[in-house]
């Protein structure tokens, strides 16, 4: 029986998963047609303009983390790229918000239905949806999502068995396919991979439900214009907030991380 604490979230309390949670079949069915079927350039244009990209959170060694997603802030990728004019080496904003609508509507329609019910029901609680992949060998520096207007859950899609983690504060939790790992990510926290597998979860981010909601919109409007002025590749998910104390490490027990972490500036 998994224990529920101030950071462990009881996925029971957020009914409104359960929708996504029902059809993670057909979620997970559609990331793995597109990753076997999608073209180079696909792909490619994928993890370039459709992944939120951190300047802060870093990783040890060659390990790595990739994400694409079709969900930012409340908006539909196309409709976050239009209407923040993001600029692109390779693609000219218009250019890219159609080709990035193109891909959603060819590969996933059935998750951007399932987003679209539940927030026509919920009152756009879903503020972003995207797929997270961690690589073999992956072990992320400690660090926090400073984002106290939203609760972030892991919808597990394809996790291997073995030591592939999430470490926050005083515990170590695992993700289980077809099953919601929810978190406040406002509290240190630092996941690894030392399977040989990759591990693919739906990342949905979601506002919290004990907050009045012109308080959580107003804020998320703040702090995205904020780490849109930083980086706009961010696509509002991460910003310079996102790193942990040196307080963190000991308070929760994580100062044996303190020295590589250091390393990694």
């Amino acid at each position: 029986m998994a224990e529920f604490n101030e950071y462990h979230l009881d996925p029971v309390q957020f009914p409104f998963l359960k929708h996504l949670q029902g059809q993670w079949q057909a979620i997970r069915d559609e990331f793995t047609h597109f990753m076997h079927n999608a073209s180079p350039e696909e792909l490619k244009f994928t993890y370039d303009v459709m992944g939120p990209k951190s300047k802060t959170i870093k990783t040890k060694g060659n390990s790595k983390y990739s994400a694409f997603g079709v969900l930012f802030q409340g908006l539909f990728i196309e409709q976050y790229i239009q209407i923040h004019q993001i600029a692109y080496p390779d693609y000219q904003t218009h250019q890219a918000a159609a080709i990035a609508l193109a891909i959603r509507k060819k590969y996933f329609p059935h998750l951007s239905e399932s987003i679209e019910k539940t927030n026509f029901s919920n009152q756009d609680i879903l503020r972003n949806v995207y797929f997270g992949t961690f690589h073999p060998g992956l072990d992320v520096k400690l660090h926090v999502n400073y984002n106290p207007h939203m609760n972030r859950g892991y919808l597990g899609l394809i996790v291997p068995e073995g030591d592939v983690a999430m470490k926050i504060c005083h515990d170590k939790l695992y993700w289980h396919e077809g099953e919601f790992l929810v978190l406040d990510h406002s509290y240190p926290h630092c996941p690894h991979n030392y399977t040989n597998y990759d591990r693919t979860v739906l990342v949905v981010d979601f506002f919290k439900t004990d907050q009045p909601r012109a308080d959580v919109v107003q804020f998320e409007q703040e702090l995205v214009t904020q780490r849109m002025s930083e980086n706009p590749y961010s696509l509002g998910v991460f910003g310079k907030s996102d790193q942990a104390s040196e307080e963190d490490f000991i308070k929760y027990g994580l100062s044996h991380q303190l020295g590589w972490d250091k390393q990694l500036g």
